[in-house]
């Protein structure tokens, strides 16, 4: 695809200058990617897909910076550089994709061998040379075979502009994918999801309601009747949970659904959208999500939901226990008796 640095109406004389455009773009962009950093950060600091997403706020920072310090110099200076940075910078965010989601899946599937098990520092100290390693080597390749020369275009109205040879972004065929595959799987059980997700919910909520607590818990006895009333709804309402591997997908199509649908409405838009701008932290977080539940998916037969992957906005360990059915979690239910208004807690232990 051609980026339009300048263009000029040779009809008019009017002058058209984009430079500015394009900071404002890369400004939104940083500031997209800081928010969803603050919003879907992980707690394990170390992790692969971490570090990745510090590298590439840091580098959206220094592309804005560049851009900037062009902008001042003037357009007898910028013209090459601009040329030169945005062809290099959509290689070298089109190179990254596929290492990150390579190195990453291999970072959740040595969380539990020997060197999952190394102290924080060295984990650190691995993810980091492993992320520096991949903007190296999408550098190198950059730099190698990228053109950055400016180029004349001429058009029949009479526009003569000069243009910038960028990479088109290849992750919306990615994201299509995706997108097919979650509207294939979800639409045979399309009657039974919104009973499904209120059930995520109330788990997400029993789940939510000890952590709130502020002094210990203390677990009253109630009555038969209560017990056996509230066991009973929970029977008529998990009769039939889905298979597990379809509550995980529904975990993350609840989440990324907007944004997988969002990317492919402007494909079939014809949006062209370079890869400096599509290589984001929405993507990376979406790509972590998918990668991280199908090892929480190949894990759960001997760990359930308590192995030590890093926690992630899909929640998947409320997932795991969709499937197992709310009548058999582990998880504590608040009944209110009103004859002396307290509340009483009841463990369904199987």
């Amino acid at each position: 695809m051609l980026a339009v640095i300048k263009q000029r109406d040779m009809v008019s004389g009017r002058l058209t200058d984009n430079i500015d455009s394009f900071l404002l773009l890369m400004l939104f962009k940083f500031g997209l990617d800081v928010g969803v950093l603050f919003l879907c950060s992980q707690k394990q600091k170390t992790s692969f897909f971490s570090l990745c997403s510090l590298s590439i706020i840091l580098a959206d920072f220094v592309t804005v910076f560049l851009i900037a310090i062009m902008l001042f110099l003037g357009p007898e200076t910028y013209l090459e550089l601009i040329c030169f940075l945005l062809a290099n910078a959509s290689a070298i965010y089109g190179a990254l994709p596929l290492p990150m989601m390579c190195l990453g899946l291999l970072d959740y599937c040595l969380e539990d061998t020997y060197l999952g098990k190394q102290s924080s520092f060295r984990k650190f100290l691995r993810n980091a040379v492993s992320t520096l390693l991949v903007w190296i080597l999408a550098a190198i390749y950059s730099f190698s075979y990228v053109d950055f020369d400016l180029k004349v275009q001429d058009s029949e109205t009479g526009i003569k502009a000069l243009v910038c040879e960028v990479e088109e972004s290849k992750l919306t065929t990615f994201l299509l994918g995706i997108f097919s595959a979650l509207i294939l799987v979800l639409l045979p059980y399309w009657s039974k999801i919104p009973k499904w997700v209120k059930q995520s919910e109330r788990l997400f909520e029993a789940r939510k309601e000890p952590e709130n607590q502020t002094s210990d818990l203390l677990f009253m006895s109630t009555n038969c009747l209560e017990k056996k009333s509230i066991e009973q709804n929970y029977l008529e309402e998990t009769t039939y949970p889905p298979p597990l591997w379809l509550s995980l997908t529904l975990g993350f199509a609840i989440f990324w659904m907007p944004y997988l649908a969002l990317s492919v409405a402007c494909q079939f838009l014809g949006f062209a959208i370079p890869s400096y701008i599509s290589v984001n932290l929405l993507w990376l977080e979406c790509t972590n999500s998918l990668l991280l539940g199908v090892v929480f998916w190949v894990k759960s037969n001997t760990q359930g939901p308590y192995s030590q992957l890093p926690e992630n906005v899909c929640m998947w360990h409320i997932y795991w226990h969709l499937n197992k059915g709310t009548q058999q979690q582990q998880l504590p239910v608040a009944v209110l008796n009103p004859s002396d208004k307290k509340i009483h807690i009841l463990l369904c232990v199987q």
